[in-house]
């Protein structure tokens, strides 16, 4: 076994590994720095398989955008754990349900890919300066053109309906009028006027003479 393939088998483990404690950390925290681990052990094993572009963009996007942004928001709203794991196995059944199908779905595409009957056609050697981004950039807008135009407009869809959540207005919200500001005056400002902090009470002692005095 060469160096190539031992590395291969390590990060596989790794990666193998880092995905099952996703799913099983207590800690939603954790479970996101596990997910960014995944992320980089399957970027080294497209360096290994020389598609550096897939692997700068998967450190990129995914690691240096993406679940950074999620992990802030992980740590910031201080999610409560123990009222999620609550109704775990009221949704097992369903859940295990959902991933049996998709387990013999992979199973059913993997095996899929290792029929010997059928002859395969032998990859043609690409040369020295032959780059996979360009020869990548030509597949995806030639055979897969469709399936990137529909993913582009999905994406866009995301993008307005985020910014169409972020300008939604409320009665209960103030807003600063520029031209109100700019034409106020001095004296429409707020005045600050001196009062004294504490005022004295009254004698009790006064108040009951008086009292005596009404009733006589």
């Amino acid at each position: 076994m060469d160096v190539k393939t031992g590395l291969f088998y390590l990060f596989a483990v790794v990666l193998l590994f880092a995905a099952f404690r996703v799913i099983t950390a207590r800690n939603p925290v954790y479970a996101a720095l596990y997910l960014v681990l995944a992320f980089f052990q399957a970027s080294a094993i497209w360096l290994l398989l020389r598609a550096e572009f897939l692997a700068i963009s998967l450190v990129l996007v995914y690691v240096g955008a993406v679940m950074v942004l999620f992990l802030f928001v992980v740590m910031m709203l201080d999610i409560n754990v123990d009222g999620l794991r609550e109704g775990f196995w009221k949704h097992f059944p369903l859940a295990a349900g959902v991933g049996a199908l998709i387990a013999l779905e992979m199973a059913a595409v993997l095996m899929g890919g290792f029929r010997l009957g059928e002859p395969r056609a032998a990859a043609g050697a690409l040369g020295a300066n032959t780059s996979n981004t360009l020869e990548l950039g030509k597949l995806l807008y030639s055979e897969y053109l469709y399936p990137l135009e529909i993913a582009a407009v999905i994406l866009l869809v995301a993008i307005v309906a985020a910014i169409a959540l972020t300008l939604r207005t409320r009665k209960d919200s103030k807003y600063v009028n520029p031209a109100d500001q700019v034409r106020v005056k001095a004296r429409d400002r707020v005045r600050i006027v001196q009062m004294p902090a504490t005022r004295a009470a009254e004698p009790v002692v006064e108040a009951a003479d008086a009292a005596k005095e009404n009733k006589a």
